[in-house]
């Protein structure tokens, strides 16, 4: 056992990977199906990508055995490899039904869809076939709260190692126990998160939504992913709309354990953690600070108000959606939204970015070296709430931070060197590895990236894929150590 532990089965790999592929097939089968329903030309390119994805799972597990175990080592694979296949298969309907015919462009896409990014290459969404427009936001709703999460949730044989995955996957350092077997925990969290959605399905329709547009937007809401069906996102809609997309927003931005908990033991459980005191604090100031900078006599207050609660709640929350350009405002303004890009939720939620924890713990470290200054033979000891936090957890969020910021930094040199000006390269580097959606500049909220290099499409879709593996998942393959016994 010793022996087995300490290397890694590229079979068992291999055979997880498949059952992957063979769950995004019927994922892309009901896409088939919706268009098939509307007779829009979408059924036989995304029937031919089901297909595509099923052959290519069930070969995977054909040749290989079911793993009897997973180690931590399989676990890092396991995650990166299925999301880099379900990228590749997830790209072949764009490919196929000619909506996205250049394959970086449509990797691009399906990578975005998936990492909840937002970011998208379309330059006329509403011409694209609806079918091909509902798997895009399938691929939102199955990312948000992860397919292989879903997968130890349903799949009995992922049991043994279902703790490794799930924490490689679930957004923020830690992964929460709802209940002791780590199998009904990824349950009760796909449980909620599919009522919430439904729930707001119904909220959409009642605003004027047709059922199709209330079913693809509620898809993309609650995995705070930003695909839209029309071009103008959210300001195609009423206040109305607008209002109940802010708030589920900002719900689906908050840990999905702790909406759980409230169940049990109400509100207060929200105000008991420091987690989601920052994180509402931050939305509150970030919307009362943009709405001051926006105010026009010439507009409604509400409205004001409205369009910067939106825009904060929307970068925070890394959902994307947009229903002002962002970039006609006050450069202090422009400023404050590019600072939030990098916050996003809370661990657990399905926002992306450093997560608030993470920043809270950096406050907290931040103010204890203060301390130290004046009492250099005290000893403090970082807390949450009443909860000491230990020092190695400290220092892999430091490192965290610092490996994404030199990301963030490579990413905007990369950018640059394809010809981008400073703010736009900044930006999508930022709106790339944080999964927020929109840009700066040229590239801003109204605009899309279909003009980007080839090269630019491989560099986003990286930035994407490590940001929403909370970057080690994806950058320890790229040590030896991970392929050696």
């Amino acid at each position: 056992m010793p022996e087995r532990r300490g290397r890694l089965s590229l079979g068992d790999v291999i055979h997880i990977v498949g059952t992957v592929l063979l769950g995004v097939s019927a994922a892309i089968g009901l896409s088939a199906l919706v268009g098939a329903g509307l007779r829009d030309g979408s059924f036989v390119p995304l029937a031919l990508s089901a297909a595509a994805a099923a052959a290519a799972g069930a070969l995977a597990r054909h040749l290989t055995h079911v793993p009897t175990d997973i180690n931590f080592r399989e676990a890092f694979a396991v995650v990166s490899f299925s999301w880099m296949a379900v990228a590749l298969v997830g790209a072949l309907p764009y490919l196929l039904s000619g909506a996205i015919p250049h394959p970086t462009e449509a990797i691009f896409e399906s990578m975005s869809g998936f990492t909840t990014t937002g970011s998208t290459v379309l330059t006329d969404i509403e011409a694209v076939a609806p079918g091909i427009l509902f798997w895009r936001s399938v691929t939102q709703w199955l990312g948000g709260m992860g397919f292989i999460v879903l997968g130890v949730a349903v799949l009995p044989f992922l049991g043994v190692g279902g703790m490794q995955l799930f924490r490689l996957e679930a957004p923020g350092p830690t992964a929460d126990r709802l209940r002791p077997r780590i199998q009904d925990t990824a349950k009760l969290l796909w449980v909620v998160y599919a009522a919430l959605t439904a729930v707001l399905v119904v909220l959409y329709a009642l605003g004027g939504m047709s059922i199709l547009e209330a079913v693809n937007h509620a898809l993309t809401t609650m995995p705070t992913g930003g695909f839209s069906t029309r071009n103008a996102s959210m300001a195609a809609f009423s206040p109305y709309i607008q209002w109940v997309a802010v708030a589920f927003m900002y719900l689906a931005g908050t840990s999905f354990t702790l909406h759980y908990r409230t169940l049990g033991m109400g509100p207060r459980a929200y105000w008991r953690d420091p987690e989601w005191r920052l994180y509402t604090g931050l939305i509150l100031a970030g919307t009362l600070a943009i709405t001051l900078m926006i105010v026009d006599r010439d507009v409604p207050v509400e409205q004001s108000l409205r369009e910067a609660a939106f825009q904060v709640v929307a970068i925070v929350t890394t959902t994307g959606y947009a229903t002002a350009d962002f970039v006609l405002w006050a450069p202090a303004a422009q400023i404050a939204l590019f600072l939030l890009f990098f916050l996003g939720g809370m661990a657990g939620s399905t926002a992306g970015g450093m997560k608030m924890i993470r920043v809270l713990l950096v406050l907290k470290q931040t103010w204890l070296e203060i301390r130290k200054q004046l009492h250099p033979r005290a000893v403090f000891v970082p807390k949450v709430g009443r909860r000491a936090v230990r020092e190695h957890v400290m220092l892999n969020v430091l490192g965290f931070m610092l490996i994404y910021m030199m990301l963030f930094g490579l990413g905007t040199f990369a950018m640059a060197l394809l010809g981008l000006s400073l703010p736009a390269a900044a930006g999508v580097a930022a709106t790339a590895i944080s999964n927020v959606g929109p840009g700066l500049a040229e590239l801003g909220p109204t605009a899309n990236f279909g003009a980007l290099p080839w090269q630019g499409d491989l560099i986003l879709t990286f930035l994407m894929l490590v940001g929403r593996l909370e970057i080690y998942t994806v950058l320890v393959l790229l040590h030896p150590g991970l392929w050696r016994r």
